[in-house]
């Protein structure tokens, strides 16, 4: 009896060993490769990519996934992106995750803290010499530089505000370019190749701290109302349980972590949805840009 219960125990270690070693490989097949993106958030893709990566990183490793990283140029660029199935999750401007949720339907499923808040604002920036004591009636035929079509604080904002609010229209009222990065018209105004610019300002204080401007080489003319942070997005097909982790990877990263995790004064993230950029939408629709849903 011993020893046919021995025999039985052999046959079912060595059952068990061919189970695990099975397994093993299946295993290995099972981890997956994501494909992350990222917008302009810095002057050059390279900055950007090299910036964020650890964040992305991060969140690879707790998925238990490998990925890649691809930066683009412009705000529009990465809802493009998502749109065409290139990316599993991208960290888009609030603009472009809009346009992006317009024509795919994908999905917030967090917001970057800066400076521990949830949100930023749009601001228009001008010469430090100019004499403005109302905005934008002391302004008119200046020039100005807005950024690309892709951006919230630096074209869909003031688009909007002019609409809306200045009852102007900005390509006549001034002498208008657009299509900048932000960067570049930081930097336009500090030049003098324009009166006035937009931007944001977290991209100014930035620019300011790296010095790449001066903190006295332009002035703020007109800052919006508050504006909700950068969107962490998945696409309209991903599954439920990827958002959701996702979500609860990210807002679990503290104010500690998020030193070496994300650039500077980036703090962590917020649990959000859709309903959390309900602001852009309206504005989207009110410049024509995007229609309603039906």
């Amino acid at each position: 009896m011993e020893t046919r219960r021995r025999k039985i125990l052999a046959a079912g270690g060595a059952a068990g060993a061919l189970a695990l070693g099975n397994l093993a490989p299946l295993r290995a097949q099972a981890r997956r490769k994501l494909r992350f993106g990222v917008g302009p958030l810095l002057p050059s893709a390279e900055d950007t990519k090299k910036t964020f990566m650890p964040v992305f990183a991060h969140l690879a490793r707790e998925l238990n996934a490998d990925f890649d990283l691809v930066a683009t140029t412009d705000w529009a660029g990465m809802a493009v992106a998502m749109g065409s199935g290139q990316v599993d999750l991208a960290w888009m401007g609030p603009w472009g995750y809009i346009i992006a949720n317009n024509s795919t339907g994908c999905t917030a499923v967090a917001t970057a803290k800066y400076d521990d808040k949830p949100v930023y604002y749009a601001i228009i920036i001008g010469k430090p010499d100019l004499k403005v004591a109302k905005f934008p009636d002391d302004t008119k035929g200046l020039s100005i530089s807005f950024a690309d079509v892709g951006s919230t604080s630096g074209w869909l904002i003031p688009t909007w505000y002019a609409k809306e609010v200045w009852k102007i229209d900005p390509k006549t009222y001034w002498k208008y370019t657009e299509g900048a990065t932000h960067a570049a018209n930081e930097i336009a105004v500090q030049a003098g190749h324009a009166d006035m610019a937009t931007d944001f300002d977290r991209n100014r204080n930035a620019m300011i701290a790296s010095g790449r401007i001066k903190a006295d080489s332009n002035k703020i003319l007109w800052t919006s109302a508050p504006l909700p942070n950068d969107a962490i997005a998945v696409p309209k097909d991903a599954p439920k349980e990827f958002g959701a982790q996702v979500q609860k990877i990210l807002t679990a990263i503290t104010v500690e972590q998020a030193k070496t995790l994300l650039p500077p004064r980036y703090t962590g993230f917020v649990a959000a949805t859709h309903a959390s950029y309900d602001s852009i939408e309206k504005a989207g629709i009110a410049v024509g840009k995007i229609k309603p849903k039906s």
